[in-house]
């Protein structure tokens, strides 16, 4: 038995239908909103029933005949105006949680080994990562993480900004504070200083036309290739990534590719030719723009403005590059932009005017918006002095309160890790457990609890079931076959059998939230299960070893539930 139990019931459920004579594309079970009454419910019947003109009723109880020999059910009856109530026999949900237990991927659907493109993160050049960026990286890693469960290539990367007036206005900064520096020489700055460094120089031009057009002076000799300032730019980049990096490896956020906005520069000249040659890219006001609007559009669409009158490039036009880069080397079947959603017409605007430029034939291109990280008062999160908040603080602030959580004197070395661990788990999940485009309130207290809905809390049962399983191996027990039989039992089964269904939607919708919504609910159904049903104190041997193994299913579920999240598993708490 290869296929989940989902899968399977909606096979049989596919076979009664046809049996009937009714189409089947409505033959699908879900979770019964009464499970003192049924597992499983089918509504499929209403829907056609209105089309054939026939009543509910009546074709429900067709298809229940058809299925009462099916020695999956142990109970199918007809409910209300033509539910079909599913309860599954104890044999058939053994059977389900055994093979389950026993696949490599839990029963997780493979797909065909396409390319998707995850794009996150997107920090620039000489600015700490801020609560901002939180969201991206930690959505992000997660699509990352369930695109690959599902056998999909992923290739992440983190779109460094990199480019542009703001690394001319630094290189000229950084000349006019040490002219004493020969040409390629950099001075010895940290993150720190550059922090300092990028608002003041901005200031300053902003203030002065002649400091402006220093800086745009340098900008224009880093395009060109200037060896001074390509030094100094290098610099200016390699600082950045080794600080940023040190948050990036805390949230345990990998990525395959650090290229930036410079990586497609070359190819902005050739891609701005081609889309003039097509018509696509039109002068208006001696700058280059492409009309974007379509008489389908819900909203209005601005034209794309690609080059400006005096031949600058815009985020814009270096994204339509990255487009081009992408197809080229990647080959993808579908790029993921997981970007603050207040840039949706932004990426609105890019992904039609690459369809109008046939820059990505093929190729799906979604924007995964998500809201803000805010305070107690709603509004975006900001540091008490009205400041933007640091991402190293909140992660900081983070681990301090999950090791305050976790023992009352000095953290021990063993104790540091496990806070990182456990903090880390808080901050992670409670973004990832609200849907993504909804803003959620950021609260250090209440997400490092190990009650309630929070990462602690699913955590601790994942290590609690570990526990119990290293304890069952030290008294030699043993896990056996499965026979699920009490009420407890089924409803832990059921839970687990959602894996697939889970993974398939979350990956769907880009949306990891379900996968938090689910990981808490397999907790709750272990608790219940654990109090329900004595497992090492088992009446007999045969039932500790099913319940044994039924503990074993439920850690495999919960770790790799949480490794979806990119959340770690303690081997303590």
């Amino acid at each position: 038995m290869s296929a989940s139990l989902n899968r399977l019931v909606d096979e049989m459920l596919a076979n009664a239908f046809s049996a009937c004579g009714l189409p089947t594309e409505t033959a699908r079970a879900t979770r019964s909103t009464l499970p003192e009454l049924a597992d499983l419910q089918c509504n499929g019947a209403m829907p056609l029933a209105k089309s054939l003109k026939r009543n509910p009723r009546e074709l429900a109880a067709e298809v229940a005949e058809k299925l009462k020999d099916q020695p999956a059910f142990k109970e199918v009856s007809v409910a209300g105006p033509g539910f079909l109530n599913l309860r599954l026999s104890d044999e058939f949900l053994s059977e389900c949680a055994a093979a389950q237990a026993a696949s490599p991927d839990l029963g997780i659907v493979q797909l065909p080994a396409d390319t998707v493109v995850l794009d996150y993160g997107g920090p620039n050049v000489a600015k700490p990562l801020h609560v901002g960026h939180l969201r991206a990286l930690v959505i992000g890693e997660s699509l990352r993480r369930i695109n690959a469960a599902q056998g999909l290539n992923t290739v992440s990367d983190i779109h460094l900004g990199d480019w542009g007036l703001q690394m001319g206005q630094l290189i000229s900064e950084i000349r006019l504070r040490w002219p004493e520096l020969g040409p390629g020489e950099t001075p010895d700055l940290t993150m720190d200083d550059l922090q300092r460094l990028y608002p003041e120089a901005a200031a300053a031009c902003k203030a002065d036309p002649a400091r402006m057009e220093l800086a745009r002076a340098a900008t224009a000799a880093l395009q060109a290739g200037d060896p001074d300032a390509t030094a100094i730019w290098q610099k200016l980049r390699d600082i950045s990534l080794t600080a940023q990096r040190l948050d990036i490896d805390l949230l345990d956020t990998h990525f395959d590719l650090f290229l930036g906005e410079s990586d497609v520069q070359p190819l902005i000249p050739g891609m701005i030719a081609d889309m003039r040659a097509k018509g696509v890219a039109v002068e208006s006001d001696g700058a280059l723009i492409v009309d974007v609007a379509t008489p389908g559009d819900n909203k209005p669409m601005p034209p794309l403005l690609l080059q400006k009158k005096d031949g600058a490039a815009l985020y814009a036009t270096t994204d339509l590059a990255t487009i081009v880069a992408r197809v080229r080397d990647q080959d993808p079947k579908r790029i993921v932009y997981v970007v603050d959603q207040r840039q949706e017409l932004h990426f609105r605007q890019v992904f039609k005017a690459a369809e109008r430029g046939d820059l990505a034939p093929g190729v799906e291109l979604i924007h995964a918006g998500f809201g803000t990280v805010n305070g107690a008062d709603g509004k975006p999160y900001k540091t008490r002095d009205g400041g933007v908040a640091l991402l190293k603080d909140l992660i900081g602030e983070a681990i301090e309160k999950a090791g305050e959580r976790l023992v009352n004197d000095d953290l021990t070395l063993d104790r540091i890790e496990l806070a990182k661990l456990v903090g880390v788990a808080a901050l992670k999940f409670a973004d990832l457990s609200s849907y993504r485009i909804s803003g959620y309130i950021y609260d250090a207290d209440r997400m490092v609890s190990f009650e309630g809905k929070t990462g602690p809390y699913v955590q601790y049962a994942c290590v609690r079931i570990g526990s119990i399983l290293a304890n069952a191996e030290a008294k030699g027990y043993q896990a056996g076959a499965l026979q699920v039989t009490a009420p407890a039992e089924r409803a832990l089964v059921l839970e687990c059998a959602r894996l697939p269904e889970v993974v398939a939607s979350a990956g769907r919708n880009n949306a990891p939230n379900e996968v938090a919504d689910y990981v808490f609910s397999v907790a709750q159904a272990f608790s219940r299960f654990y109090t329900d049903c004595p497992v090492l104190a088992a009446d007999t041997e045969a039932e500790r070893a099913s319940r044994l193994a039924l503990c074993g299913l439920a850690r495999a579920v919960l770790a790799k539930g949480l490794w979806l999240l990119g959340i770690a598993v303690p081997e303590r708490m």
